[in-house]
């Protein structure tokens, strides 16, 4: 290795440890030297002779255009049909409306440097680091010149796409992957082929070496074996996994890697550790390195070679960093005290943060030959356009394409080098560096490997299919063998095989939730998506076929179908490739739609033409001509003969009723004697099978293997489009922000950002100006106003807290005896590493927790806590959770409207909610809805819900600068410096604080791991007196520059790695400024105990009555829908289309008998669509449940019960809406009267949709999340259905008849088919007449009259003497009530009882949503307590 080159890594690497920290090999074992891995590496490369290559990247002109404009308006269902707005949605769908994301960018960052760019949240910063990634398959146009050494952006992509990343800001990886299993996977799908690029090490020994080392380098040794988890599983915290897609990215080994902000989430120490590895990479390995970053601090900065300033898509700059800061000082801009260079460089960009440079700080010169600073962000590009910096960039491009551009030598050594990568066996030009086969063998492994994660899911999931195996099994137990289990048994065939190929519709979100993934290993060239999806069916193939063996074994057995073993194998066999070929028509189906709702929709359709038209609710004969070409291209369609035909073709089944039989008929013979089931010949007293399903459903057991072979091609070919479908649509649509406002009021806050001409830009400058200086004015008002309000002197103070909580291996405590004060116009800082309790700490101060014990005290003023300081307090939570189609205004008045006292004027809330608005610099944004807000606004909307409230003692803040850019930190961080200035207490949590943003805060509480104290005090000015108490108990010294806030946490051993020799909880316990703190607390508690206790004001839970909780709700609830059109035309589109399709698939229904079963399963068919119809309000439903439980209940804003009501009162409307659609579109085209639609219209209208709703929402309130609430509404709907009456009629249910009877859907089918088609005449089809001969001598009508008059029926040719033409019913009351159980007079009462499963499952909303969701105590603290 290269001497200087060393010499330069050395120099490059400021180091901050000190004589209290240690980083790396000299306090941790674990702990690893990157630059000496990275240098033995390169050792052994040059070794090898295999040259390290390396690669940069220049642009010219680069101009980015996406989809969409700055601001829009918000969606509602009115909208969808204001023929304005048609016309508008033509015209943007013809002409789509762009926005310019990037314009005129040039530069080049060679390998060894690494270029920093800032700019505020929605500059483009995000944008320019996927385009130099050459990532841009998601924008709309990209123009300009980038190349990336001697290569073209298309050579890049298709054979070396893996040297060019881009590591995205969102940290998503397999949940059930380890970390360890995650890194590793991409060093072995990396890892060179040569012996000599792998360090002499098998590509095993590899991979392992590498994860150890970034492992312990990131400090995650500790977390190899533990689950990477997501919200549902359990894994690491945010910062560890965003230091795994730091790990993952680094073992991917590009040469040019765009990092787009992956220090958020983690503490100061942390991300300095990163950077400093980021530097020691990028020198030893020759990388390019472009990293965009949020609040970047000094020392993070210097580590940087150039800076990019991007200001609304516009280039401010583009140089050395060591410059930058002057450029925009001799611009005309002057740095706040003790800003950051970076926080200085944001700034600028910002009109409500940048400081003009006053005339004495100027250089000597008139002001006439000053030019005016730049004031817009065409202003700031024209300006470094023409300054000397633009021009060495410019010289730096023709230097760089001079050398590179057209450069064959170094365009062939460089594909040598990838070339001696790739293993044998692949293709030398491929962007993939390993082989198909090795990429399979790896993908398979870790399929295995997030099987092996998550076998729970696995367990559930055969479990499920062993139930229903069972639950099924006993429903037909033991089937007789006559001709009245004929339906049944093929009602049994039916359900096998329709449940095992329908559950592999619950893959598909798991599905859409993987795509990003695959997209990020795509473009990182780790493997083709489609080995992928080939990886799931090889390890799913043996699971399946495990499962479906087992589920089809069990029903077979208990059903006791046909026993011979080729049976029992053809019927495992179908049900088997039926399920396999579903599975590959749901993936692909995945595969080919952009979102997971379309999917979604096209699933649904799909299960509903498939299970209808596979010949067993509509037989063939009977299926409409205009739809039955679906049956031809229906999977099922083909297994269902197949069964059925493998069933009955040694089926000879006894007769279960001869006709005619019965007193008269003792002594006649089976020559005059026939069976009524179809396919029956006189004289016989059985039914040949064969003839039955021929006659019935016009199959032949003939067709068997024709059918396996048709199925085994729709598996092939659905499989092969599932491969097709993932290797090319692995896209995620996307498109530009947009604030979105409401239509009334929008015109007013959408204006143009620029104009056209250079006076229109002159005006606007001077617009922007007045509007600043207009907008502080403003805000200086308000809050003064507002301080009147806020203000308090009240002293909030806690003794010793201490928090214990049950853990695995027992208790484990978060806080240590800490203790400290909050006081009226001060800004305290709660601080300390990742892990240290800070939000925990601020969580149980605030009475936020509810979990383990808590112990110490608690005051105001040194008396007990108001029993109602909660509501007395305000806590702003780290997440912004809220109502995201609630404008701004409407959330803050929300919040004061329901945690104001009643006694408030509704005027006097509206003016003080337009008080905070203004303050918190909100009202150009009052009218826009919140989740249209960038991050900066939606922190603002946070505090000013709060704020709304009137918190009288406390504002609590949790993390208020998170995900912020600096200048919106800042921003954030003044305006609780205005709260604080007037009288607010504040305690807040904050990670990354500048300098600047440190000095804001005049007290600190410092925490470490475990929730010990390390420092509780006043900072003093420019944090000396912190600094202060450090350097006097043996830590280093801070240096001049430093921030004060990294070197506290750099002392006392904070980050990934750093490790200190001293014990600051123990120096603090000791120290002079913990006894004068405990001294000063003693004192607020004897002064405050001298004023007048702080009363309650609140003297019931809530500060509203229960009526108007409940009235708020649902005005808000109702607009929420309102504003969601697709929700609604989603719930409107499956009805009208189900109904239209249900309805012209039994089209015109006859009088026959197989007319009234088509009409019984056209009723069956409608209640299926209640389970897409409760998946979807259950989304939205447990989507407002949990903004209620991350916010408002905390907050004490409202009942849990108001909130349940509103739910339900808001749902049941349009749910009847979208059933009245049904009815409309089904009821006629099926054939029912018009005189009976009334009845039918109030149950299929009016009362089920008020069942599903209330069914679907208690299911929801038990569930923890949707996806649980889906499949258990899914379960228990099939559990319930399965009773009714019609797969099994009753008379057959056996044991199960009680669970007939509290079925809901029995007393819904029997109420709405038995009053549509009661007391109506049946006339039999030729196919169902049977046939038969009487006695010789007797007319047809002499021989059944005595039977007819008994038991039914009618003769078609009475005055015969032989082949009479009997049907066996003439009335649709004898038929349903023998067949089904079904009578006429029970409408009625039917009505009713389906009214009492409504009152029951209301009652159970309460009762799980209190019992699953609120209740805190255990079950036998709940007994104790009733002792």
């Amino acid at each position: 290795m290269d001497p200087e080159k060393q010499s330069h890594v050395s120099a490059s690497r400021p180091g901050s440890s000190g004589n209290t920290t240690l980083r790396n090999e000299q306090g941790n074992p674990d702990a690893v030297d990157l630059e000496r891995l990275l240098g033995l590496a390169a050792n052994k490369l040059d070794e090898a002779n295999v040259p390290l290559r390396e690669i940069g990247v220049v642009f010219e002109n680069l101009h980015v255009q996406g989809l969409g404009s700055d601001a829009s308006f918000q969606p509602t269902l009115g909208g969808l049909f204001n023929p304005l707005g048609m016309i508008e949605n033509i015209k943007s769908a013809r002409h789509p409306v762009t926005r310019d994301i990037l314009n005129g960018f040039e530069g080049v960052v060679k390998p060894g440097e690494m270029l920093l760019v800032l700019g505020r949240p929605g500059s483009g910063c995000s944008t320019f680091l996927k385009t130099l990634a050459n990532q841009t398959a998601e924008y709309h146009s990209v123009t300009g010149d980038v190349n990336y050494g001697p290569f073209t952006p298309k050579e890049i992509r298709e054979h070396y796409r893996g040297d060019v990343l881009y590591s995205p800001e969102d940290d998503i990886h397999f949940p059930t992957l380890t970390v360890g299993q995650t890194i590793t996977f991409a060093a072995r799908t990396r890892a060179p082929a040569s012996d000599g690029g792998r360090c002499g090490l098998s590509r095993n020994e590899y991979a392992d070496l590498l994860t150890t080392n970034l492992l312990s380098v990131f400090g995650l040794t500790h977390t190899r074996n533990t689950l990477v988890g997501d919200a549902a599983i359990r894994g690491v915290s945010g910062g560890e996994k965003k230091r795994v897609s730091i790990c993952e990215a680094l073992a991917a080994r590009a040469r040019i890697v765009s990092w787009d902000n992956s220090t958020r989430g983690l503490d100061a120490s942390t991300a300095l550790e990163y950077v400093q590895a980021l530097r020691t990479a990028t020198d030893v390995a020759r990388m390019t390195t472009i990293v965009s970053l949020y609040q970047a601090g000094e020392n993070l900065y210097k580590h940087f070679d150039k800076v990019c300033v991007i200001y609304e898509g516009k280039c401010a700059y583009f140089g050395p960093t060591s410059e930058a800061r002057q450029y925009f000082i001799d611009m005309g801009y002057e740095p706040a005290n003790r800003q950051t260079t970076p926080d200085f460089l944001v700034a600028v960009t910002d009109p409500n943060g940048r400081i003009l440079r006053s005339l004495s700080s100027s250089p000597a010169s008139s002001p006439s030959s000053q030019p005016p600073a730049p004031k817009t962000s065409t202003e700031f590009a024209d300006y470094f356009n023409r300054s000397r910096y633009a021009l060495l960039n410019r010289q730096d491009i023709n230097q760089y394409k001079d050398e590179m551009i057209g450069n064959q030598k170094a365009k062939d050594a460089y594909q040598r080098s990838a070339r001696g990568e790739h293993v044998s066996m692949s293709r030398k030009k491929s962007a993939y560096i390993v082989s198909l086969g090795l990429q399979a063998r790896e993908v398979v492994r870790r399929r295995l490997q997030m099987l092996r994660g998550n076998w729970l899911a696995t367990f559930l999931n055969v479990f499920s299919y062993v139930f229903q195996a069972i639950i099924t099994g006993t429903i037909y137990l033991k089937s007789s063998k006559s001709t009245g289990a004929y339906f049944s048994r093929g009602g049994v065939l039916y359900f096998a095989l329709l449940f095992s190929a329908l559950t592999t519709m619950a893959e598909i979100p798991s599905l859409f939730s993987q795509r990003p993934i695959l997209l990020r290993h795509m473009q990182w060239a780790l493997y083709h998506p489609f080995i992928d999806q080939a990886a799931l069916f090889l390890v799913d193939l043996p699971i399946s076929f495990l499962t479906i063996s087992i589920f089809g074994v069990i029903i077979y057995e208990l059903v006791q179908l046909q026993q011979t073993a080729g049976q029992v194998f053809v019927f495992l066999l179908f049900i088997f490739s039926v399920a396999l070929a579903m599975k590959g028509f749901f993936r692909a189906l995945a595969a080919a739609c952009r979102s997971e709702s379309v999917a979604q929709t096209f699933a649904g359709i799909v299960i509903l033409a498939s299970s209808m038209y596979a010949g067993y609710m509509i037989p063939r004969p009977s299926m409409i001509g205009a739809l039955r070409w679906i049956s031809y291209i229906n999977p099922f369609r083909y297994g269902f003969e197949s069964v059925m035909t493998n069933e009955f073709r040694t089926l000879n089944g006894t007769c279960d009723s001869l006709i005619p039989s019965g007193p008269g008929y003792e002594n006649v013979t089976l020559i005059n004697q026939v069976c009524t089931m179809v396919g029956s010949e006189p004289g016989n007293p059985n039914v040949d099978g064969r003839r039955f399903v021929a006659l019935s459903y016009e199959y032949s057991y003939s067709n068997t293997w024709r059918n396996f072979g048709i199925l085994v091609a729709f598996a092939l070919g659905f499989i092969a489009l599932c491969l097709l479908f993932t290797e090319l649509n692995t896209r995620t649509s996307s498109n530009t922000s947009v604030v979105l406002f409401l239509r009334s009021k929008a015109k007013n806050a959408i204006r143009p950002k620029s104009s056209s001409s250079d006076e229109e830009k002159g005006s606007a400058a001077i617009a922007v100006v007045e509007e600043v200086s207009r907008e502080k004015e403003t805000k200086a008002k308000a809050t003064e106003e507002l301080a009147k309000d806020l203000a308090t002197t009240d002293v909030f103070s806690w003794q010793n807290i201490c928090y214990t909580v049950p853990v695995k291996d027992g208790e484990r405590r978060l806080l240590n005896n800490v203790s400290g004060f909050v006081a009226p116009g001060k800004l305290t800082a709660l601080m300390g590493e990742s892990g240290a309790g800070k939000t925990t700490l601020l969580n149980v101060l605030a009475q936020r927790v509810s979990t383990g014990v808590v112990t110490g005290d608690k005051f105001v003023n040194g008396q007990p806590l108001p029993r109602d300081f909660q509501s007395q307090t305000g806590y702003c939570q780290q997440t912004d959770t809220h109502l995201g189609d609630q404008t701004v205004r409407e959330a803050l008045l929300f919040s004061a409207k329901l945690r104001q006292p009643m006694s408030v004027p509704i005027a006097e809330k509206e003016a003080y909610v337009d008080k905070c608005l203004e303050m918190c610099g909100l009202e150009a944004f009052k009218d826009a809805t919140v989740g249209s807000l960038n991050v900066e606004n939606r922190k603002r909307t946070t505090i000013g819900v709060e704020l709304a409230a009137k918190p009288k003692l406390l504002l609590f803040l949790d993390e208020p600068t998170s995900g912020l850019d600096s200048q919106s930190a800042w921003a954030i961080m003044a305006f609780l410096r205005d709260l604080a200035n007037n009288g607010q207490a504040i305690l807040c949590t904050i990670h990354q604080p500048s300098a600047e943003l440190f000095q804001v805060f005049d007290r600190l509480l410092l925490l470490r791991k475990g929730g010990e104290t390390v420092y509780c005090g006043d900072l003093g000015h420019n944090a000396t007196t912190l600094i202060n108490y450090f350097e006097r108990n043996g830590s280093r010294h801070c240096q001049p520059g430093e921030n004060p806030a990294e070197f506290m946490l750099d002392v006392i051993g904070a980050g990934a790695t750093a490790k200190s020799i001293i014990d600051w909880y123990s120096v603090w316990a000791a120290s002079q400024e913990a006894a004068a703190l405990q001294t000063k607390i003693e004192r607020i508690h004897g002064e405050g105990r001298e004023k007048k206790i702080v009363e309650t004001t609140q003297h019931s839970e809530f500060a509203t009555p229960w009526i108007h909780q409940l009235w708020e709700l649902f005005k808000r609830d109702m607009q929420s829908h309102y504003r969601n059109p697709t929700y609604l035309m989603s719930k409107f589109v499956l009805s009208i289309f189900a109904g239209l399709f249900i309805g012209f698939s039994f089209f015109k229904s006859k009088n026959t008998q197989q007319g009234t079963q088509n009409k019984l399963f056209s009723i069956f068919m409608s209640t299926i669509i209640s389970v897409p119809l409760a998946n979807q309000l259950q989304v939205i439903y447990i989507n407002m449940r949990n903004i209620y439980e991350i916010r408002e209940r905390p907050s004490r804003m409202y009942s849990w019960t108001a909130l349940v009501a509103s739910q339900l009162l808001v749902e049941i409307p349009w749910n009847i809406i979208g059933s009245s659609l049904f009815f409309f579109c089904w009821y006629w085209t099926v054939g029912y009267p018009s005189s009976r639609a009334g009845y039918t219209y109030l149950m299929m209208g009016v009362i089920f949709p008020i069942y599903y709703t209330t069914i679907g929402q208690a299911v929801a309130s038990m569930s923890p999340n949707a996806e649980i609430a889906a499949l258990l509404f899914s379960f228990i709907f099939s559990f319930v259905i399965a009773f009714n009456g019609v797969v099994q009629p009753f008379r057959q249910l056996g044991w199960w008849k009680w669970m007939y009877r509290v079925s809901p859907y029995t007393y819904l089918i029997e109420g709405v088919l038995g009053q549509a088609i009661g007391h109506q005449d049946i006339r039999c089809s030729d196919l169902e007449l049977v046939t038969l001969n009487p006695p010789s001598g007797q007319t047809c009508s002499n021989y059944m009259d005595r039977y007819i008059s008994s038991f039914g029926g009618y003769l078609a040719n009475p005055d015969a003497t032989s082949s009479c033409q009997f049907c066996p019913t003439n009335s649709t009351d004898t038929y349903l009530s023998s067949s089904f159980n079904i009578f006429y007079s029970h409408h009625w009462r039917n009505l009713g009882l389906v009214c009492v499963f409504i009152a029951f499952n209301i009652f159970a909303m309460f009762a799980f949503t209190w019992w699953f969701r609120i209740r805190t105590r255990s079950i036998a603290e709940l007994l104790r307590r009733r002792k």
